[in-house]
């Protein structure tokens, strides 16, 4: 069976995925882009957005197993975009613009359904009220024996461990403290006892945590 993935999530050193105060302008709330800055130099953040090069560390090296074998991906509406409730603008999808990276079919958990879109490049986004197991039946079909990503944010991940669905995790500790914000660790307490645990620092700063299931 395909196996279901987590790469390239960032958390605060106080364990915060994201930070308070979302908006169109600030994906990430008032954390800015502090969470990500270490990917932004390696070739798969540059060449996702049209640029060339970057470095070729164990950042590069890590943040580039993000794509391959991937076939699906299942996100938190947050991560979609800032809309709260029913949809009041179906000309918005998403951050990305016209062309997103995943280049695969996306489900977007939401209590608030809506047709699906079909964007450039292989991204077609649906609108999904289904819980984690259900999810994943769905994405797992539409990945044709390939892996499904958990994108987050961290409240859709929080969901997949505590049902028990994620197989492997690649979690990026950054040196930074938000003090608010969505927490990812909350309510996992005995994680290191479903997984064999990893963990290797760079010059960036931050540290890469592997979770592997037992």
């Amino acid at each position: 069976m395909s196996l279901v993935r987590v790469h390239n999530f960032s958390v605060s050193l106080d364990g915060f995925g994201t930070g308070e105060g979302q908006s169109q302008e600030q994906p990430f709330g008032h954390a800015g882009q502090r969470l990500h800055e270490w990917f932004f130099d390696t070739p798969t953040f540059r060449e996702d957005h049209g640029g060339q090069g970057g470095g070729l560390g164990v950042d590069a090296a890590m943040a580039a197993n993000w794509e391959p074998g991937i076939g699906a991906e299942i996100m938190g509406r947050n991560k979609f975009g800032p809309q709260r409730g029913p949809w009041k603008d179906h000309d918005w999808n998403g951050w990305w613009g016209p062309n997103p990276p995943f280049h695969t079919p996306v489900f977007v958990l939401t209590h608030h359904p809506r047709p699906s879109v079909e964007m450039e490049g292989g991204t077609t986004f649906h609108f999904v009220d289904a819980t984690p197991e259900e999810a994943l039946r769905q994405a797992r079909e539409a990945a044709g024996g390939q892996d499904v990503r958990i994108g987050g944010g961290p409240t859709v991940v929080r969901d997949f461990l505590a049902a028990d669905l994620i197989d492997c995790m690649h979690v990026v500790v950054v040196p930074i403290l938000l003090g608010r914000g969505e927490r990812l660790w909350d309510g996992t307490e005995g994680l290191e006892k479903r997984f064999r645990i990893e963990s290797v620092s760079t010059p960036s700063g931050v540290t890469h945590l592997t979770f592997t299931r037992r």
